[in-house]
């Protein structure tokens, strides 16, 4: 039996709700809470109590997502077994997870890392976690413990677990390299990773780190990758981690399961007949590409004059025919094929880059022109050979030099003349000929012209997977404040980590019929937050209340928030 009851204290009257029952065989009172005065509790039946002091703002979404992949992962635990250390603190597990967690959802440094997770709900899900336990030092001391050997053996063990609870289909693998510009000072000898090398971003004035990376085409899964020197060629590093490769991936197989046979993708920059002769004593096989250079005869043969091209079924606006051929040093399956969108492009690209090639001339031939005329007399007088030096940069850009002549003469004033022209049959060469087509190697001889085709074409994943990696909004690598080789491969390590959680993450939305992209997926749950609610002190010895509750969600947020299991036994307390 609940009562109602009025105290009075120091002229005051203050309410209490009591629970009455009997004990002992006497009436007595149980448990009684207090309300405060009238006012105070009235207030709070009709809906017009105090407003909240603040609101705190913590994100949820992306965080828990991927701390739980982190818990099925098994990250923490076999990191502290490889890396063991005394039980106090974080362990080297917490904060290699972390570290990945961070760098799959918004990347900082080190120095700004508790500001970020203070941010989010995983401050109150991390034992010990503090300030000072996440100082940039402390992540120092602990990361630098993990030597390549350590670093090998996590990441070894980690696939073993995700190839046979995820179950990743590793029918069709692709292979590729990108390189990450630094900013680590060119004088600094404590460093043999950043290197000096044709940067795919454009910024080849500073050192890079190099990346090449083995995913499965099916789920975007990181399988092996390797950090290494910047200024080494993508042909070289392909030959040096084919081997490595191949031992890794047999030691993924479980327990007395042998692994499906794989189909390893591969670009063109990768070829060498070095890297082919050991492709074929692994025993691999393999779906790659060949630059139409080395097979000139099939790279001449007319786009719409030859009666070999068919059409391919199911992949629109392409056709192809195979041959047998020689390549490198052995007689291998060609398919050349055909395709309307990549011609559109490059020829438009084509189009584009000649317009420009002929404005320079125009402009290079104009000067000297008016310098002829002694219009311009100053700065240092022009010869044939660096007017020819000068036509060479502008006609540098691919095939322009094929369609664009030119002519440089001496004259009797020793002013070089210019005469340049566009040859038509060139052009209309280029166009019929090389354009829109590629030349495919394979080892499945028994596969149709599709199946080779669509493939090849797989390999935009991993380019896909390097693009999300350089982003700015989802990337995973940058910032990079680390100097020494043992650092940047640690960071090598967590920003591979954190491109396998997202996959885990992907992968069980993928499952529940919510086909989203990374990025799309990604923007969703970060809109999935916690807001809580600060209500002033009630008195000296009484804490603020906090009252905890959810942003609001669209439909498609709280179906994801339903799929991964946001909610409940999951969000920490």
């Amino acid at each position: 039996m609940q009562r109602l009851e009025a105290k009075q204290v120091n002229g005051h009257t203050y309410y209490y709700l009591s629970e009455w029952g009997w004990r002992q065989g006497k009436c007595r009172r149980l448990r009684q809470q207090y309300l405060g005065k009238l006012e105070d509790f009235s207030a709070r039946l009709t809906g017009a109590g105090p407003p909240p002091a603040y609101a705190e703002v913590f994100e949820s979404g992306r965080p828990l997502a991927l701390w739980d992949a982190v818990q099925r992962s098994e990250l923490i635990p076999l990191a502290d077994e490889l890396c063991p250390k005394r039980q106090q603190g974080l362990s080297p597990g917490h904060y290699l997870a972390l570290a990945a967690v961070n760098r799959a959802v918004e990347p900082v440094s080190k120095r700004g890392f508790w500001d970020w997770l203070n941010g989010t709900v995983l401050a109150r899900a991390v034992p010990e976690v503090s300030v000072e336990a996440l100082s940039s030092q402390r992540f120092w001391d602990h990361l630098q413990r993990w030597d390549p050997e350590k670093v090998r053996a996590l990441w070894k063990g980690l696939l073993e677990r995700a190839v046979e609870r995820e179950r990743i289909d590793l029918s069709r693998l692709c292979y590729d390299g990108t390189n990450f510009y630094t900013f680590i000072d060119t004088f600094n000898v404590q460093n043999h990773l950043a290197q000096r090398g044709k940067n795919k971003q454009g910024r080849a004035n500073l050192r890079q780190i190099s990346y090449a990376l083995v995913c499965a085409a099916h789920g975007q899964w990181p399988l092996y990758y390797e950090v290494y020197e910047g200024n080494r060629n993508d042909s070289r590093q392909f030959g040096e981690m084919l081997g490595r490769f191949a031992a890794f991936y047999a030691g993924l197989a479980p327990a007395g399961a042998p692994l499906p046979k794989s189909t390893l993708v591969f670009d063109k920059g990768n070829n060498s007949a070095a890297n082919f002769a050991l492709i074929d004593t692994l025993g691999l096989d393999y779906v790659g590409a060949v630059k139409l250079g080395e097979v000139a005869q099939w790279a001449a043969v007319s786009n719409t004059g030859d009666s070999r091209w068919e059409a391919c079924p199911g992949l629109e606006g392409t056709k192809a025919f195979r041959v047998e051929a020689e390549v490198y040093e052995r007689q291998r399956t060609l398919v050349v094929s055909w395709h309307q969108g990549l011609f559109e492009a490059q020829w438009a690209t084509v189009q584009s880059e000649l317009a420009r090639a002929l404005r320079k001339l125009g402009e290079l031939a104009q000067s000297l022109e008016r310098r002829q005329q002694g219009e311009v007399k100053g700065g240092k007088p022009p010869t044939v050979e660096s007017v020819q030096r000068q036509c060479r940069e502008i006609l540098h850009r691919e095939h322009l030099s094929q369609v664009v002549a030119s002519e440089v003469r001496a004259r009797d004033s020793g002013v070089p003349e210019l005469d340049y022209r566009v040859q038509p049959e060139a052009l209309e060469r280029l166009r019929d000929t090389v354009l829109g087509k590629n030349v495919l190697v394979t080892s499945h001889g028994g596969w149709s012209n599709p199946q080779v085709i669509e493939a090849y074409r797989s390999q935009f994943l991993i380019e896909e997977i390097f693009q999300q990696m350089k982003d700015r909004d989802v990337g995973c690598w940058w910032p990079m404040f680390h100097w020494t080789d043992r650092m940047i491969q640690v960071h090598g390590l967590y920003c591979t980590i954190a491109l396998l959680l997202r996959a885990m993450v992907s992968r069980q939305v993928w499952e529940a019929g919510v086909e989203l992209p990374l990025t799309r997926l990604w923007a969703e749950l970060e809109q999935v937050r916690e807001v809580v609610n600060v209500y002033p002190e009630r008195g000296a010895r009484k804490p603020p209340v906090r009252q905890r509750v959810g942003s609001k969600l669209t439909a498609l947020q709280e179906r994801l928030v339903e799929v991964l299991g946001l909610r409940g036994e999951k969000r920490p307390v």
